[in-house]
């Protein structure tokens, strides 16, 4: 959960939010050192005479040629490598479908019979102590922890999106299409998100939490939600 003192991300708590926060610290360090290189050089014109040899040197202009493309390829690499391992969806343990609203979500358990419920956020006269404003949700997703969950995501009626900071989760839910993305949650867990795109008045009180558990408690509560 983000508080408003907090710089960084959110705590990774999935394989693939790992590897976004190890990519974009790398891509820091890397942007740092440019710009630390940049800096050294414009103060060491602004400081220094040029010389005749400094201003012609042609391994200088191959240094600055070359250099460039050899970071652009440390970062395209890793890049590309996180954008198919999210799109990479092998044998899911669990499909959840999630279907946005003017506002509010549907997800249905496709893997169960009859398991479909609508999820409001929680009034704030109706919010239990504790709990977090225009956060909670009335129904949350159950997911079982260190399984690979399928989330197929569309909209009824504007475009929205599903996301989920925590877990590396950000899919568009557009009218008539279906969407799909990954997660495995690596612990128990509560995690919190929003609609990510303007979708009319009511956009900000879109909430989406998600709830990680034990498979042993998850199976309890499908039964009871199913009966």
């Amino acid at each position: 959960m983000a508080n408003h003192m907090q710089f960084g991300f959110q705590d990774a708590s999935s394989p693939i939010m790992e590897e976004l926060v190890e990519f974009h610290d790398h891509a820091l360090m890397t942007a740092l050192a440019i710009c630390s290189l940049v800096l050294y050089l414009l103060t060491m014109m602004l400081t220094e005479k040029l010389s005749s040899n400094t201003v012609d040197a042609q391994e200088i202009e191959l240094v600055w040629t070359i250099l460039p493309a050899m970071v652009l390829i440390m970062l395209a690499l890793p890049s590309l490598r996180i954008l198919y391992m999210m799109d990479e969806i092998n044998e899911p343990d669990l499909t959840l479908k999630a279907i946005g609203h003017q506002w509010y979500w549907t997800y249905e358990y496709t893997d169960f019979k009859d398991l479909t419920f609508d999820s409001y956020m929680t009034p704030t006269a109706d919010l239990p102590m504790g709990h977090f404003r225009l956060l909670e949700v009335d129904h949350r997703v159950i997911v079982p922890m260190e399984s690979l969950v399928r989330v197929i995501v569309t909209a009824d009626d504007v475009l929205h999106s599903w996301a989920v900071p925590s877990l590396g989760v950000k899919t568009d839910a557009i009218p008539g299409r279906l969407n799909q993305t990954s997660f495995t949650a690596t612990r128990p867990g509560v995690f919190y998100g929003q609609c990510s795109e303007i979708c009319g008045a009511n956009h900000s009180f879109m909430p989406i939490v998600v709830e990680s558990a034990p498979l042993a408690n998850f199976e309890n509560w499908s039964s009871l939600l199913s009966s």
